[in-house]
């Protein structure tokens, strides 16, 4: 299996990127081809030891930005390093892509290089949040502002399929993000999908949930529109920080406070590991018809290490066959 790395994005890209492959190399026996300026990767190459026989490096002269427009970079950056990964994958010489740059780039690639599973209407970014259950996935969580009924129908199929294959839910709950969870309760959108949802075999449909619910587990899967499901997540993501800042605040008041801390130190190491984005590592674009996973734009390398680590998963668990499959009946 090889996972191609777009190795010049991201915010901490090369670095970061770099650290992480290696130690994807080295604790997973990653296969890696990362795609970039081949005399910069190369020289931070240079300061780890690793497995040579397991990297190669595909020189290229562009890179997207962040503020490139999706389709423009698609089309006038076809040598960055974010589009050569993604041919590679539609040229079947590696298994799965990761990026951490421009996320509608990316989409754009996935869809425009790669393209989509057959019968899928839309790809969807699936992003894990953490909740007392241990995870719950979202979808889609940014790539589709506005959606259609069918659109989260779908979502719940793909996500469902993902909990099985890749995260080992036997039989995953799906439900839709709702400002009730009473049957009838939201928009023609949520009510059209309720109905859809309900009537699908494929799934185990347990109804709406509220926002608040999402971390207290409710369902192993839940879907709404892209719009949504972004402002969700950067909701939770700053919550988070939010709370981690004030009780470092509230245990450096005082000497009797810090020695509490000292006390609950194990618990709130956990706290934080089970809170931090990058130990899910990357979401991926499910519905592409290959593993396209995206990494936080601010990955750092442990972030950057468990994309990969996620893509294998991915791979093996064959969650694009399983589409197909599940879609089509092949």
């Amino acid at each position: 299996m090889k996972i191609a790395i777009d190795g010049m994005g991201g915010d901490h890209a090369p670095f970061s990127t770099v650290k992480g492959i290696v130690d994807a190399i080295n604790e997973y026996g990653a296969d890696i081809i990362v795609t970039g300026d081949k005399a910069v990767l190369e020289k931070e190459f240079q300061k780890y030891s690793y497995d040579k026989g397991k990297l190669e490096i595909v020189h290229t002269t562009q890179v997207v930005t962040n503020d490139d427009k999706p389709v423009k970079a698609v089309k006038g950056k076809k040598d960055s390093s974010m589009m050569v990964a993604l041919e590679l994958v539609k040229e079947k010489k590696a298994d799965a892509a990761v990026s951490a740059g421009n996320t509608g780039a990316l989409l754009a690639g996935g869809l425009l290089v790669i393209g989509r599973i057959s019968g899928v209407d839309r790809p969807a970014l699936c992003t894990a949040l953490p909740s007392k259950k241990g995870f719950t996935l979202l979808l889609d969580a940014g790539a589709n502002a506005d959606c259609k009924p069918l659109n989260l129908s779908q979502f719940g199929i793909m996500g469902s399929i993902y909990a099985k294959q890749v995260l080992g839910v036997k039989s995953p709950t799906v439900a839709i993000v709702n400002v009730g969870s009473e049957e009838g309760k939201g928009n023609e959108l949520t009510k059209a999908a309720y109905e859809l949802l309900k009537e699908e075999s494929r799934i185990n449909f347990v109804g709406n949930v509220e926002a608040r619910e999402i971390p207290e587990g409710k369902a192993d899967v839940v879907v709404c529109d892209g719009f949504t499901g972004n402002v969700i997540l950067k909701l939770i993501e700053g919550v988070a920080d939010f709370i981690m800042g004030k009780l470092k605040g509230v245990f450096m008041e005082s000497i009797l406070s810090k020695l509490g801390a000292l006390l609950v130190r194990d618990g709130l190491r956990r706290m934080k590991s089970e809170l931090d984005y990058s130990e899910y590592g990357g979401a991926p674009f499910v519905g592409v018809d290959g593993a396209l996973i995206k990494a936080h734009g601010s990955s750092d390398a442990k972030a950057v290490k468990n994309a990969i680590r996620y893509a294998m998963k991915y791979v093996d668990g064959n969650v694009v066959g399983e589409i197909k499959n599940s879609l089509h009946g092949e």
